[in-house]
């Protein structure tokens, strides 16, 4: 799912129309509908100030939001400055070594 995609269910789930969420976030309602339909351009991607407001606004997971954004979460980060050598080795996994590690991490 696109970032676009997820505010927008997010919207509809909370019976809100654009406009009612443009009030929220004090942003135009084309804003809005770019970001809704991805026709945002580079300059205009909403910054993480807006996707916590939003996240707050929307009850939503804001890890979720900046992930899909394209935005690595602060706490996240962190963790990766940790360990960069651990999360290069996760990020060159194939789907079946991440699935076994997923599971060892669940069942511990």
């Amino acid at each position: 799912m696109q970032f676009g995609e997820r505010v927008r269910v997010l919207r509809v789930q909370q019976a809100m129309t654009q406009q009612d969420l443009a009030d929220c976030m004090g942003v135009s309602v084309s804003y809005i509908s770019k970001v809704e339909n991805g026709k945002l351009h580079f300059g205009d991607y909403p910054s993480e100030k807006f996707i916590h407001k939003l996240a707050s606004e929307m009850k939503a997971d804001e890890d979720e939001l900046l992930l899909l954004a394209d935005k690595v979460p602060a706490s996240m980060r962190r963790r990766i400055r940790q360990r960069p050598d651990l999360f290069r080795r996760i990020a060159r996994m194939d789907k079946q070594a991440l699935d076994a590690l997923e599971a060892s991490i669940v069942k511990g």
